[in-house]
């Protein structure tokens, strides 16, 4: 999500400056709901450069003071800000710039624990499901299988400094992993284990926006309302179908992209 643009007000002589007026308390907002004020003042604060990403902001005792609203309002408003990925609290300590959302690549296999350690930061993920079942008609599909095949299924959430960014659902065709279910996916990824196992020729990637389903937002702790980023990834080794995955990304908490030099054969003018 993109932060809010600041823009620039000019005021006649005498007329106090545009800090001074956002700070002074909301009356010059009317028009928005009290907790839209607060959430605009706190933009601003971070906007201007006055707070950067880890740094504290002002506690809800002082917006309280300074903005004149109750402090149900301002709880709201940071509660928002959270969601959003603008700030971040932390109970008994304060309310905090949020740093800026990491990038995932779009070009390659990445690992996520592997990108997450690579940014100093603590990365862990838990095994929500492994079983064997019978395919429905769109994994079935999207592995080239016969209706009704059995596959390997896995959900994992995976964490960075404890909150979940990236929900794992992830389908295998068991001709080219037999030994999938049998593996100790708390000592080794899932896709780390099909990485090293599975050669992966030819790799498609699609990225979609959208909602969550319910049980997607419980697993990730976030609102149904929350807009997520999902990356659906198949794989192939020599024509034959390895993997249908489901990687789905809070959108406040992460970001897909890539950089790359394409050969002279793929430049165009």
């Amino acid at each position: 999500m993109s932060a809010m643009l600041r823009s620039k007000s000019h005021h006649a002589e005498g007329e106090p400056p545009a800090d001074a007026a956002r700070s002074a308390g909301v009356a010059a907002h009317a028009p928005a709901a009290r907790y839209e004020q607060v959430k605009h003042h706190i933009r601003g604060i971070i906007e201007s450069g006055a707070r950067r990403a880890g740094e504290r902001l002002p506690s809800e005792l002082d917006l309280v003071a300074t903005l004149g609203v109750s402090r149900m309002t301002v709880n709201r408003a940071l509660r928002e800000l959270v969601h959003e990925g603008l700030v971040t609290r932390v109970s008994g300590v304060g309310t905090f710039v949020a740093q800026a959302r990491p990038q995932s690549t779009l070009l390659m296999i990445a690992h996520i624990g592997d990108e997450i350690r690579s940014r100093g930061h603590e990365y862990s993920y838990r095994t929500v499901l492994l079983q064997r079942e019978t395919a429905s008609v769109v994994v079935s599909n999207a592995l080239g299988l016969a209706p009704g095949a059995s596959v390997f299924h896995v959900i994992c959430v995976h964490r960075e400094n404890g909150l979940p960014v990236q929900l794992e659902d992830r389908y295998v065709n068991p001709v080219t992993a037999p030994d999938f279910l049998r593996q100790d996916f708390s000592t080794i990824r899932p896709s780390e284990y099909l990485y090293e196992t599975v050669p992966a020729h030819d790799v498609e990637h699609i990225v979609d926006a959208g909602l969550p389903t319910r049980a997607e937002a419980e697993l990730l702790e976030i609102r149904m309302e929350e807009p997520c980023l999902t990356l659906v990834r198949r794989t192939w080794t020599s024509g034959i179908a390895v993997t249908f995955a489901r990687f789905v990304h809070p959108g406040s908490r992460y970001r897909l992209g890539c950089r790359f030099s394409p050969d002279l054969s793929q430049r165009q003018g």
